[in-house]
């Protein structure tokens, strides 16, 4: 077995997927836990448009949306009755292959990863504690304890994937400021007595804030709110001191309490997600609060772009600069996604006349109001199921062609049979051209080893926002590095002697079209309406 080049700490959701994808890019790793198993509770549940499409290009989507729950609306309450129904599965149509919120528990998430790492031939090494770690210019020697045995491992690189209570962020003593906010929750996964739809319910009141959402298809629901008042400054509280409360916002009863907790929230940011040879990522380099279900998504966005960044540098196919734009995409989302987190659960939650406002009447009758205008639909499915997350400011991101930018993620396209998003099953760099590929830019990637997919222009790809017959140059995480709307192919050659790229060569073009056979060739020739359709990518 070859030795170990990165030392993952935590086998969180965040972990689990960057050993998945190193698992993919073929490098050798470690992922170890200082907990006996995955979790036992369902702490984070919402699983986002993003991240499934993440998970497609693994090839165990579909598996985890059989497994979840697709929520179809939310139903607003105010004083014990619902005022609103706001449909939910419609909501990104067009814009994700995956146009809904998935519930999907924690503990079921974990160990569903954890198999498909099993399947990979990984295995979690759980009981096993990092201790310490030094790190030089050369690598980065970590101290393990197993069981009361210690052992030393020298690898490449060093991720701390292990939480809010990070050992990897404290040993780097990097900075994590931010605050508490003053209010107690509880949460509790209860089966209850009534046979209640699989839908989000939001109870909100003058000092009252209350959410059920399903949490598995035997009709577990999660019970999440504020501590009613006169309850907070207890330590021993039990469901049954919130049950009053609870049952009477979400109109349901428990009948059987599978796990209950209290717990408060908050939200910070780490001053740094780099130091050296060494990367934060998911909880211990962000927390927030969970409006929006947000933050497991974002710690699996955070592994993503950080896999495949550190595959190519080992694998000498990158400068070791690319590592550097890691922490500027990725720190500079958790800082948004937290202050804007953190204004609509103030909002919602907080005490004061503004607090009064949003809870009486902004959610409870303008919220269904402006939810009924497809524009408004749109944008709040782009912002929470994280495809408008973009990179713009980047190193690695250039140039413009229609409405992308690199940046940008791709856009999804799907028509007359055509979906171009399944040759990112290659988890590696591609060119996409909508309309024709001239034969320089073919014979310029083919001398790269370039793969270019070739799709013929559809009025899909217009409403996308793609420009006919311009240069994409998509990364392996599914976001364009280079928006060329000329084919400049001096342009391309620039853009990859600047951060050392090197491909892994494939045929100079794929073109896809609607009438089900697949041509590959050496050349890029224009593409015509009658073109072929690959179908051997992402299989």
């Amino acid at each position: 077995m070859a030795a170990p080049q990165v030392l993952i700490v935590g086998a969180g959701p965040t972990g689990l997927v960057l050993a998945l994808r190193l698992a993919r890019h073929g490098v050798p790793f470690r992922i170890v836990d200082r907990n006996a198993g995955p979790a036992q509770a369902s702490r984070a549940m919402a699983v986002q448009a993003r991240t499934l499409e993440f998970y497609r290009q693994l090839g165990f989507a579909d598996a985890v949306v059989a497994a979840g729950i697709q929520v179809e609306a939310a139903h607003v309450r105010e004083g014990g009755h619902d005022v609103a129904r706001v449909a939910l599965a419609d909501m990104g149509v067009g814009l994700s292959p995956y146009p809904f919120v998935l519930c999907y528990p924690q503990d079921d998430h974990e160990r569903f990863l954890v198999g498909q790492l099993a399947a990979a031939g990984v295995a979690v090494e759980w009981g096993v504690e990092l201790t310490a770690f030094t790190q030089t210019d050369a690598g980065v020697r970590a101290v393990l304890d197993r069981g009361g045995t210690a052992e030393t491992c020298g690898v490449a690189y060093l991720c701390g994937c292990d939480g809010a209570r990070s050992r990897v962020r404290e040993t780097l003593a990097v900075g994590f400021p931010g605050g508490t906010y003053d209010q107690l929750f509880y949460v509790a996964d209860v089966k209850v007595a009534e046979r209640v739809p699989d839908e989000l319910y939001m109870s909100l009141g003058d000092d009252a804030f209350a959410l059920m959402l399903p949490v598995r298809s035997s009709g577990t629901h999660r019970f999440i709110g504020v501590m009613p008042p006169g309850l907070a400054g207890r330590t021993d509280l039990t469901f049954e001191d919130v049950r009053p409360s609870a049952e009477a916002l979400l109109g349901a009863h428990a009948a059987e309490v599978h796990w209950f907790s209290t717990y408060r929230v908050h939200h910070r940011v780490a001053s740094h997600f780099r130091a050296g040879r060494s990367f934060l990522a998911g909880d211990a380099g962000h927390i927030h609060s969970p409006a929006g279900g947000q933050g497991m998504n974002t710690g699996i966005g955070d592994a993503v772009n950080l896999s495949w960044k550190l595959a190519h540098v080992l694998q000498g196919r990158a400068a070791p600069s690319l590592l550097d734009t890691y922490e500027p995409e990725r720190i500079a989302f958790a800082r948004t996604l937290v202050a804007t987190t953190d204004r609509v659960f103030t909002g919602v939650v907080g005490r004061g006349a503004t607090g009064h406002l949003v809870r009486t009447w902004l959610v409870p009758h303008l919220l269904p109001l402006l939810a009924g205008f497809a524009a408004v639909r749109r944008a709040a499915f782009e912002t929470v199921s994280q495809v408008r997350l973009s990179y713009h400011e980047s190193a690695l991101s250039a140039g413009r062609a229609g409405d992308v930018h690199g940046g940008d993620r791709l856009p999804w396209v799907a028509a007359d049979g055509v979906d171009n998003f399944a040759p990112l099953g290659t988890l590696d760099w591609q060119l996409h051209v909508y309309g024709s590929v001239s034969p320089a830019l073919g014979d310029g990637a083919a001398a790269l080893g370039l793969a270019v997919h070739g799709f013929a222009w559809s009025g899909a790809a217009a409403a996308a926002g793609l420009q006919r017959d311009a240069a994409y140059l998509v990364r392996p995480d599914g976001y364009v590095a280079l928006a060329s709307p000329e084919q400049d192919v001096g342009r391309l050659r620039e853009f990859v002697a600047a951060h050392g790229l090197r491909f892994a060569g494939a045929p100079a073009l794929t073109s896809h079209s609607h009438n089900g056979r697949l041509r590959l060739g050496a050349t890029a020739p224009p593409l015509g309406e009658d073109r072929v359709a690959d179908e051997h990518l992402g299989r």
